[in-house]
């Protein structure tokens, strides 16, 4: 349990850091890190993933609370052993990215995003490190409960 409560701090702590870095030195520039392929921005995501239910600030906040909670009834089956190491790695950074986005959302109104990357002509919708923790959880969880879970 204390290794999810570290992996759980750590995405909050290194996602708030990076967030506060990027709006105090990017601002209204973007850096191009690999031309035509990555570039780090500072966006503004008022929704949720891809700005889903933009501005619908009430259900956006009500399903991170139901979320948050449904996390935390999970976590009373955190372990982190050989078995069970998939299920902790993969809540934990969920819980994790939730609470790094619910944080804007409750300070600021919006959730910063600043990484952005481009494929041709496509540009992938910017993401942080806290979507990056929930989006590897999810892996991570799935992976957890489709192939693990019939070993145990």
């Amino acid at each position: 349990m204390i290794i999810g409560f570290v992996i759980i701090l750590s995405v909050v702590i290194l996602d708030q850091l990076t967030k506060l870095l990027i709006v105090s030195t990017v601002g209204d520039r973007t850096i191009r890190v690999i031309d035509g392929f990555f570039n780090i921005i500072e966006a503004h995501n008022y929704g949720a993933g891809w700005s889903m239910f933009e501005g619908n600030y009430i259900f956006l906040f009500s399903i991170t609370i139901v979320s948050l909670i449904f996390f935390g009834y999970l976590y009373k089956d955190v372990k982190m052993n050989k078995q069970k190491w998939a299920y902790t790695t993969g809540l934990s950074l969920m819980i994790g990215g939730t609470l790094g986005n619910f944080i804007d959302r409750i300070r600021l109104g919006y959730v910063v995003d600043f990484l952005q990357f481009i494929f041709g002509s496509y540009t992938f919708p910017t993401f942080n490190v806290a979507d990056t923790a929930l989006t590897i959880g999810v892996i991570l969880f799935a992976f957890d409960i489709f192939f693990m879970e019939q070993k145990r």
